[in-house]
């Protein structure tokens, strides 16, 4: 008799976690639809914090979300050293998680742990392909590396998805910077 509620009461939790995660994808899909089609920056600037609210609430887990909002912020603060521990507790807990890697690959960034960073914005890619803000951020790091068109290449992709995306505007610097190198 015990089992048999403890069983009803892990698939009740498990089809709850289920459709949290699909409502948000839901959400997600609905925004990004609405963000290719918009025409009107401002419009548009108003799906991205919607996206980025979305993100950066956990489907299912409160509490992943506070810790993220701990790491960031001890991110924000120079605390690097603490703010990775965080991150890296977060994505031991949820590795399905895209932004708990996207932070940390910020966070790597900022340390300059491009690899490392890159590393991580493949896992966010590959969970969250249209990661606007983890394709820019790949953008910086390919520039830093002198990977000019694989920074292109980068910011491409996100306009797919987000075709106002400002990190658009850096196109035609980065071809500046592969004409000054060929010189």
């Amino acid at each position: 008799m015990k089992f048999s509620k403890i069983f009803l009461i892990i698939l009740c939790m498990c089809s709850f976690f289920i459709s949290a995660q699909s409502s948000q994808k839901n959400i997600l899909n609905d925004l990004f639809n609405k963000l290719e089609k918009i025409d009107n920056s401002k419009n548009a600037v108003l799906l991205e914090e919607k996206i980025w609210s979305i993100w950066n609430e956990h489907p299912t887990n409160n509490r992943l979300t506070e810790r993220l909002e701990f790491g960031t912020e001890l991110m924000q603060y120079g605390n690097y050293n603490y703010a990775l521990k965080v991150f890296n507790n977060i994505i031991i807990t949820d590795p399905k998680w895209s932004e708990a890697w996207n932070k940390r690959a910020t966070l790597y960034f900022l340390m300059s742990e491009f690899t490392n960073s890159l590393d991580d914005i493949d896992k966010v890619l590959n969970l969250e392909p249209r990661h606007f803000g983890a394709l820019s951020g790949q953008a910086r790091i390919f520039i830093k590396l002198q990977k000019y068109e694989n920074a292109i290449k980068s910011i491409e992709n996100a306009l797919k998805f987000y075709p106002s995306f400002k990190s658009g505007e850096m196109i035609p610097e980065i071809e500046r910077l592969i004409k000054e190198e060929s010189i």
